[in-house]
């Protein structure tokens, strides 16, 4: 029966052991300008050096080093300037002894010039020559060709999660198409009774949708594509045509509501009903988020569903901790860690910690002087406010007591991969 399974929880290592068995969804060739936030199928070697030319960093005068060795202030050595390097087009002439040409950061060098004395140290005079005021060494102010990335190197593996800078470099290689992970489709549906579409005035005993909105949010923000499947209410045959309809639509299900122990609590009857199901954990020995459930449905039990709390607050714990790495995984992201960013702060007060299972406290983080302080952000489950007024989780371990004012914490940033 549920109602003595659900008392045999699974611990978050354990439950993410069951990860293993769904694989990512699939890949699919895309442009460039779309792959920003998704994960490559197949790894990526540089086509050529970046840069292909020797490149001028700064302003200057391209130069012989060697024609500057022993410069200073009070003594400067001269060269005679012979022109200069037009921006995007290669030296018509090089650089001889004594010689110089101004050059824009960017450049390429003319041949026989070894390096760059930016202007700062430079004054030009009316007869054409040039004072230089600060030896330079060579390779000073200059990039060699593939020292950025040698042409053949493995620039990325297969997995790898694209960000803005992995773009950038992509795109100065002229990689204009590229083979990713397809961006899983995630079903979201809202169950109960007491729950009312957005536009709705709630009557007492009922309350809007949130779940839905808040889930989909982290879904979009985390790569994948929510699809709304409304509010079902509490009945089996609804609920079970939802969930037929949601497997042959997404990726991964998630359904907020009816996973506790209850008269007219029907997920779970639900999803035993489906063909092909196995419920794989019901009930974590998480805080909050207990009452959560993992299902494999559909053929071969690939496509994971996950039954999230009905309160807000624990449905956003449990996205963050379980959903994000599942969500994770069916992109593409394999082996990434399950935690999303993290930065390090001092708790500024004492915490207790829930007996028997994996504690979660939403802090804010606030800087005094030097100290990025944790500060609880305490409240019920049910509420969204206090939510809204965290930045992150601080997570009390399995068996520790609580954690004391002073402790330095990982707090688990809300938001990105």
């Amino acid at each position: 029966m549920p109602s003595l399974e659900f008392f045999r929880l699974k611990t978050r290592e354990e439950v993410l052991a069951h990860y293993d068995r769904f694989v990512p969804v699939g890949v699919e060739e895309l442009d460039l300008a779309s792959a920003g936030g998704r994960v490559l199928a197949a790894p990526i070697s540089a086509p050529e050096d970046v840069p292909g030319f020797l490149r001028a960093t700064m302003d200057g005068y391209a130069v012989r080093a060697r024609d500057t060795f022993g410069a200073s202030v009070g003594a400067p050595q001269y060269l005679e300037i012979k022109g200069e390097v037009p921006m995007g087009v290669a030296p018509t002439r090089g650089v001889g002894p004594g010689e110089t040409l101004r050059v824009a950061t960017g450049a390429m060098l003319p041949p026989g010039a070894d390096a760059v004395v930016m202007i700062e140290y430079t004054a030009e005079h009316p007869d054409g020559t040039m004072e230089v005021r600060r030896a330079v060494a060579p390779g000073e102010s200059l990039l060699t060709p593939g020292e950025d990335v040698a042409r053949g190197e493995t620039l990325f593996p297969a997995g790898r999660r694209l960000r803005p800078q992995e773009i950038g470099l992509l795109a100065a290689l002229g990689i204009r198409r590229l083979a990713a992970y397809k961006k899983p489709r995630v079903a979201i549906i809202s169950s109960g009774d007491e729950i009312v579409p957005l536009d709705a005035n709630p009557r007492p005993g009922q309350v809007r949708d949130s779940n839905a909105y808040l889930a989909a949010a982290q879904v979009a923000e985390w790569g994948g594509l929510p699809l709304m499947h409304g509010i079902i209410p509490d009945d089996f045959g609804a609920l079970r045509q939802t969930l037929a309809a949601a497997l042959m639509a997404a990726d991964l299900i998630l359904i907020s509501g009816g996973s506790s122990v209850g008269v007219r609590d029907l997920t779970l009857t639900a999803i035993q009903d489906l063909p092909d199901s196995e419920i794989l954990v019901h009930g974590v020995a998480l805080r909050p988020g207990k009452p959560t459930i993992l299902a494999a449905l559909g053929d071969m039990r690939l496509k994971p569903l996950m039954g999230l709390p009905g309160h807000p607050a624990s449905a956003a714990v449990v996205m963050e901790v379980l959903g994000r790495p599942l969500l994770l995984r069916l992109a593409g992201a394999i082996g990434h860690s399950p935690w999303g960013r993290r930065v390090p702060a001092v708790l500024s007060r004492n915490l207790a910690g829930a007996t028997g299972r994996e504690d979660y406290v939403r802090v804010r983080l606030r800087r005094e002087e030097t100290t990025l302080w944790a500060d609880p952000v305490l409240g019920p489950s049910g509420l969204l406010s206090p939510l809204v007024k965290s930045d992150g989780l601080v997570m009390i371990p399995l068996g520790v007591e609580g954690l004391f004012k002073g402790e330095e914490v990982a707090v688990q940033l809300f938001g990105g991969c």
